[in-house]
């Protein structure tokens, strides 16, 4: 470190080697002028001993400290008065590079905290989410997962969780709050501490509701009861059953998925206390839980997926009957295993891409400016190459100028998305739900976001090196450095700004299709008519009901409400279509079916009242609605939508025809057929979809109350809570719209349409910058040509065509290319927006409708500048 020393105290150590020089000088001078010499020789004959001064002084100088290092601290200084001297260019190549970066830093920042960022448990790169090996089917029955634990021989430790929704008393007021149900050795496999108390482990279960234990977690703890100290061993009530609290999370745990904040966790045993049915913990068909896996070491994670598929063959034996077709693979957790992880791996890596795609638009812009720059400084570079300076002297001096102005714009841009990303991370995108994303920079994203910089600043600061490597400098003094063409006509310059227009051609196409991506998803045929209708959500066992209560409070719900003046259908379903929770799947088999370890196909299923059809704006295609006749003593009836009518009937008649769920219940018989639509994604295919009674399905605990009416939201609302409120007050409700519980089905194409837009706005600006940043330069260069031109006679519209031509046929040639480039890029559009059609005629008729504004924009100013010229004072100036 001694020479890093020396460089910052160069200058002093400089004037204390001239102060030295010069002391030794007067001495000799004064012992000569002793001796009689006149002080004027002496002066001069002890300079003539000591030799060189300035040569001594720089061979001292090599001596305290590289000569490489002494000439980059020299680049640094000049690179810095050029800079200063010259604002506007400095702020603009900054600006430029701000939004360049700041665009990279934010989505690099999502993809690491979402996806690169592990888990903030102990030793998180062996855990895994055990799935099965067909996608869509994520989760595991208990019973299974038992079974897996016991058995392997790959994990130290394996851990089965789900989420779950109670109602809490705090004093006199219940809420609806979000948490863990987990198996015993859940937080001792995840090697996590309390920040106070103890978590609950293996040997408190003792079978079902033997450990009535809650952990809360440590926001919950400081929100809910004012971070009391005293809070261990109080009992709280969830869903009107008292839980002993043990402990509190530590601050920074919040459970083993990304998103997903919990409020509690309880051992996954206690189910039953809430509500959830005994078949939960003992129905192998019943896949809820989901299972993470600590590997042990050495082991692959291959090597663990043969070990459980091992297992399932045995399970498969032992359990012939059971519902199978068991089988295991290993997935990295945090994201609900590949449900939530596929989609949102692939929407960060197209974002990633397209983020890219910006900065090096950026870097073609700055490369513009900077080889129009270096044109501009072709004589005072001519004459340093005249005077001995080396060609690469002077091409390291404009990269540290550019290195300079890219570390500026680095870390402006990181500071930008900081703010930008802060903000982003106290946002709650869905109300009522304990969904949090913190995304903020770590050391990871400010490394990426340093080598981003260093590497856009080397990447524009060597495009004008061909041009000075191959410069005449007698030429040059008399002409300047003449640009380098390509393909006989297109300089360097022209070439940059072809790139980057073709690239912003591209990322506007993008942003348009994800306009018209986000058009057809509101537009999309949803199988119901959302608009005027008011959704009142519960949960009945959260009040404390039991399953033989159910249907009679549902029924008071539904006349209660249907006496409120304004209404003109109201009807009960058990999960919100498109909304929280949506949906339930179960296997369906051929009537008559003795063999149920393969189904056909697993189909959507909901239980709705008579008057749901009507509330919800369902279309019945054929057959009947139900009635309440269809009641337990009546045969099993269902309706099934087209899509499954058409895969498990063909072009059978459905109406009257028969299947099974499972076995050991009755025939189901269709007596409808209900239109298709869209049940858990608006990006989703045709799916299957079953209506079973409410009548006859008496354990729908959850209850959605649907209430058409034309009365205003605010109005309707306070009319149900009120209704409602009456009929029992320890009814956790949740009221809202139907268009506005839509919010999470329309959060991915409103998050592509905004991610998509903003990285058009910025690509537009670099377009709009490149191209008035080329035109203003032309125009500026050929003043004297257009004034002489005016002189003898030319239009001045001609002559603004010649000023102009260059660009305008850059940006013809940029948006053709561009064009392409979008329908080319369909595929990595289609990670990002739903039907992605880059051909559509609006995103076509958008894009070339955009740019040449763009271009008008662009070049209004110097157009403009051309059309004033004045010939008599350009001539007399000259």
């Amino acid at each position: 470190m001694k020479w890093l020393r020396q460089l910052f105290f160069l200058q002093r150590r400089y004037d204390d080697l001239s102060v030295s020089i010069q002391e030794h000088l007067e001495e000799r001078a004064d012992e000569l002028m002793e001796d009689g010499m006149p002080r004027e020789e002496a002066v001069h004959a002890a300079r003539r001993e000591f030799g060189n001064v300035a040569l001594i002084e720089e061979r001292s100088r090599e001596e305290w400290v590289w000569p490489k290092v002494e000439a980059i601290r020299a680049d640094l200084k000049y690179a810095m008065r050029q800079l200063i001297k010259h604002p506007g260019f400095a702020m603009t190549a900054i600006v430029t590079l701000t939004l360049g970066i700041g665009a990279n830093v934010i989505v690099f920042s999502v993809l690491n905290a979402v996806i690169l960022r592990p888990l903030n448990v102990s030793e998180p790169q062996s855990l895994y989410n055990i799935e099965h090996q067909k996608h869509s089917y994520y989760s595991q029955s208990y019973p299974d997962y038992l079974d897996y634990r016991d058995r392997n021989s790959t994990f130290s430790g394996m851990a089965a969780y789900d989420m779950a929704s109670v109602a809490i008393r705090i004093g006199k007021t219940a809420t609806k709050n979000f948490g863990y149900l987990a198996s015993g050795n859940y937080f001792d496999t995840l090697g996590v501490q309390p920040a106070l108390g103890r978590f609950f482990h293996a040997n408190d279960e003792h079978g079902t509701g033997s450990a009535p234990y809650i952990v809360l977690s440590y926001d919950f703890w400081r929100a809910g009861f004012n971070s009391n100290p005293n809070i261990l061993g109080t009992t709280i009530d969830l869903n009107k059953q008292p839980f002993t609290v043990i402990g509190v999370a530590s601050k920074e745990f919040h459970g083993t998925e990304t998103f997903f904040w919990p409020d509690f966790w309880i051992p996954i045993t206690n189910g039953p206390l809430i509500g959830y049915s005994a078949h939960y913990l003992e129905n192998r068909s019943t896949h809820n839980p989901w299972v993470l896996g600590r590997l042990k070491a050495g082991v692959t994670p291959q090597q663990a997926s043969d070990d459980l598929n091992a297992i399932s063959r045995q399970l498969a034996e032992q359990y012939p009957a059971a519902d199978y077709g068991l089988d295991a693979r290993l997935v990295k957790p945090g994201l609900m295993g590949d449900m939530f992880g596929d989609p949102i791996r692939g929407f960060l890596a197209g974002m990633m891409i397209l983020a890219a795609l910006v900065l090096l638009a950026a870097c073609a812009n700055l490369g513009g400016i900077f080889a129009a720059r270096a044109a501009d400084r072709s004589r005072e570079l001519a004459i340093r190459l005249a005077i001995g300076s080396s060609r690469w002297s002077i091409l390291r001096g404009l990269l540290t100028e550019a290195v300079l102005v890219s570390l500026a714009g680095g870390v402006a841009g990181t500071l930008f998305a900081t703010a930008l990303l802060q903000a982003f991370s106290k946002w709650q995108p869905f109300t009522g739900l304990p969904f949090h994303a913190i995304v903020l920079p770590d050391e990871k994203v400010y490394v990426v976001a340093l080598l981003l910089s260093l590497g856009s600043g080397i990447l524009f600061g060597m495009l004008p090196a061909r041009e000075i490597q191959r410069s005449d400098a007698a030429q040059a003094m008399k002409s300047g450095i003449v640009p380098e063409t390509i393909f006989g006509r297109f300089s360097l310059r022209d070439l940059l700004l072809c790139i980057q227009i073709a690239l912003c051609t591209l990322l506007v196409t993008a942003s348009l299709v994800a306009l018209r991506g986000m058009e057809r998803s509101l537009h999309a045929p949803l199988g119901f008519q959302p608009e005027g209708v008011m959704l009142a959500g519960t949960d009945l066992t959260m009040a404390g009901y039991r399953e033989e209560q159910f249907l009679p409070v549902q029924k008071r719900m539904l006349e209660e409400a249907a006496r409120i003046p304004g209404i003109s259908a109201v009807g009960i379903i058990d999960r919100t279509i498109l909304g929280e929770g949506c949906c339930g799947r179960e296997g369906v088999f051929r009537a008559g079916t003795t063999d149920f370890r393969k189904e056909i196909f697993g189909a959507h299923n909901f239980s709705i009242s008579p008057g749901y059809l009507e509330a919800s704006g369902m279309r019945l295609l054929s057959g009947r609605k139900f009635s309440w006749h269809d009641d337990a003593n009546s045969p099993p009836v269902v309706l099934v939508n087209a899509t499954f009518a058409r895969m498990m009937f063909g072009n059978t008649p459905p109406v009257g025809q028969h299947f099974l769920l499972y076995r050991g219940t009755r025939p189901k018989e269709v007596v409808g057929i209900v239109e298709d639509g869209k049940y858990q994604s608006l990006t989703e295919e045709a799916q299957p979809a079953m209506f079973f009674p409410l009548t006859q399905e008496v354990n729908a605990n959850n209850t959605v109350l649907v209430v058409r009416t034309a009365l205003p939201s605010v109005e309707i609302a306070a009319a149900l809570d009120r209704t409602l409120t009456r009929i029992d007050p320890n009814l956790p409700l949740t009221l809202h719209s139907w268009p506005d519980a839509l919010d999470l089905a329309l959060f991915p194409a409103r998050a592509a349409t905004t991610a998509l837009g903003i990285m058009g706005f910025l690509a537009a600006m670099l377009a709009i910058t490149g191209m008035f940043g080329m035109a203003s330069y032309s125009v500026s260069k050929r003043m004297k040509e257009f004034g002489i031109r005016v002189a003898l006679g030319a239009q001045r519209v001609e002559v603004m065509l010649t000023a102009l031509g260059r660009p305008l046929l850059l940006l013809l040639s940029g948006s053709m290319a561009g064009l392409v480039l979008g329908v080319l890029a369909s595929r990595l559009l289609a990670l990002i927006v739903y039907e992605a059609t880059p051909r559509d005629p609006l995103v076509l008729g958008g894009v070339l409708l955009a740019m040449p504004l763009f271009g008008v924009l662009a070049t209004w100013i110097p157009a403009r500048h051309a059309l004033k010229v004045d010939p008599a004072r350009l001539l007399r100036d000259e």
